[in-house]
């Protein structure tokens, strides 16, 4: 495949996540950005590569001049946006990102990639997105795959109420993985599992944590590894007490019936937070040389400086895994054009992109960190 010359970068959504991922192709790549919102805050003069423009998505004249003057679109909207975007992108052979965890907007968008001259490439970020490479890569690594569990947090490092949690990403996302069904393969079958149920208790370091099902994490990897896996599941990781408070809202008082209101509730009541940390654990196991053998994966990365600004966990891991994706598109290293899953990026490449440093000890099976002593983060 060979090698593609982006000379600019459009990036929807302004804000902490989006701004991210413009300042981190910046930073790394030296690409001009135009970052676009309706409110898109002011430019810095003195930043010759993030131009910060006014634009309203649902405008069909406004979001059809702007991708038409860019060959990469990033969609850092919310969820429900998705498909609009990745449509009028198609339309103009504009290869398009995006870091929607939503099923429903997944499916349209494959869709649309079979007469599709762009690349289309939604959930790239960290999970769904990188927590699929991961999968794809220990899957990989057996003769004969029997189990393979995944799991991510996103957690603020110092929970104080009775939900254990702060906001540290979308209050949108976090409402849309745990009210809609999941992906899961159990003895073989592709099923679709309820969020919050499968909970299960579990120690990393001597620090307790719960983990359970919630929706859109494992994004088209039941499809990919369907007939290769006799069980494959998403789950979420929180702090102990969190998820039967969360049943209580959901359930016991059937704020899943009413989306909006449980929005107004959370947002009035659970605090957000910039002092986070996002685990990741993967554990594989099944037949290697005819011997039953199970390779785990553990990383925790904080936050950190970025052109000048201190940014939280989850907004460097997210933009990484989609700068990531865009820089090996632009290496000749993915597909170009059509759908593409993040399960079909190798993780090594991945891991030594410009950003992969972010997710370096997901490359390092847990013997060799302890004998190096590097830590398991970034």
């Amino acid at each position: 495949m060979s090698k593609l010359q982006f000379k600019n970068v459009l990036v929807l959504g302004a804000g902490k996540v989006g701004s991210t991922v413009a300042d981190m192709i910046a930073e790394y790549h030296r690409i001009p950005v135009t970052l676009a919102d309706l409110k898109p805050g002011r430019s810095v003069e003195s930043d010759r590569l993030v131009r910060r423009i006014e634009l309203n998505v649902e405008s069909d004249a406004e979001l059809g001049a702007a991708l038409s003057a860019h060959a990469v679109v990033i969609n850092a909207l919310p969820f429900y946006l998705a498909r609009r975007v990745a449509t009028e992108a198609a339309r103009r052979g504009v290869h398009y990102f995006d870091l929607t965890e939503d099923v429903a907007a997944t499916r349209a968008i494959r869709e649309l990639s079979a007469t599709a001259t762009s690349v289309l490439m939604p959930q790239s970020g960290l999970a769904p997105g990188v927590i699929g490479m991961l999968g794809g890569h220990l899957a990989g690594r057996f003769d004969e795959l029997y189990d393979l569990r995944l799991r991510v947090g996103a957690l603020t490092r110092n929970a104080t109420n009775s939900l254990r949690y702060n906001f540290t990403w979308s209050i949108d996302g976090v409402i849309n993985e745990y009210c809609n069904a999941c992906d899961a393969i159990v003895n073989g079958q592709l099923v679709s599992v309820q969020p919050l149920e499968g909970h299960e208790t579990f120690t990393l370091d001597a620090e307790a944590f719960e983990a359970f099902n919630t929706s859109g994490g494992l994004g088209t990897l039941c499809e990919t590894l369907k007939g290769k896996v006799r069980n494959l599941d998403y789950k979420t990781i929180r702090y102990p007490g969190h998820r039967d408070a969360m049943d209580f809202l959901l359930h016991d008082l059937r704020l899943i019936e009413r989306r909006d209101l449980l929005r107004q509730v959370l947002e009035h009541a659970v605090p957000h937070s910039r002092e986070d940390v996002v685990i990741l654990f993967a554990a594989a196991s099944g037949l290697r040389e005819g011997r039953f053998e199970q390779e785990t994966r553990v990383g925790r990365v904080f936050g950190a400086p970025l052109r000048g600004q201190q940014r939280t966990a989850i907004e460097l891991t997210t933009a990484a895994g989609v700068v990531g994706v865009l820089e090996l598109l632009q290496e000749g290293k993915l597909p170009q054009a059509g759908f593409v899953g993040q399960e079909q990026v190798p993780l090594e490449q991945f891991l030594a992109t410009k950003v992969g440093h972010y997710y370096t000890s997901l490359g390092v099976a847990p013997a060799a960190q302890e004998h190096t002593g590097e830590p398991a983060h970034a």
